[in-house]
């Protein structure tokens, strides 16, 4: 079955992924008493076999449990998203895309934020991309 992306997830799903990559890893009724306005046990328990079946949770029995954590690590799952992004909204343009971030952000960040910034666009200078 072809996996679907982060993007093409339902809202509770996604509630759910988020869980479960800050706890690392969880049981069903952990990750229902995390779920703001909870839907039933039993639809949790629903949601959490389509994301295993769609390959986005993994899960190993624990007595009469299962206990699910996500099959790719938070930061790997956050730079497939970040590609979505540039592909949907800035037509590849990591130019745009971070055109649009400094807008957002310009008046939170420090001098550090700037030359951390600054050191990366000089290394993919000299790394000539």
């Amino acid at each position: 079955m072809p996996r679907k992306t982060h993007q093409q997830l339902s809202r509770r799903e996604r509630q759910i992924m988020d869980i479960l990559y800050e706890k690392k890893q969880a049981p069903a009724a952990e990750v229902r008493e995390a779920m703001a306005d909870a839907p039933s046990y039993s639809a949790v328990r629903a949601l959490l076999r389509i994301l295993v079946a769609k390959g986005h949770l993994s899960h190993t029995k624990d007595g009469a449990r299962y206990v699910y954590r996500p099959t790719k690590p938070r930061r790997s799952a956050a730079r497939e998203a970040m590609g979505r992004v540039l592909r949907t909204f800035y037509e590849g343009s990591t130019v745009d895309a971070v055109t649009a971030l400094m807008d957002l952000s310009s008046k939170n960040m420090t001098e550090e934020d700037l030359q951390r910034l600054s050191a990366l666009i000089d290394e993919a200078k000299n790394e000539g991309r």
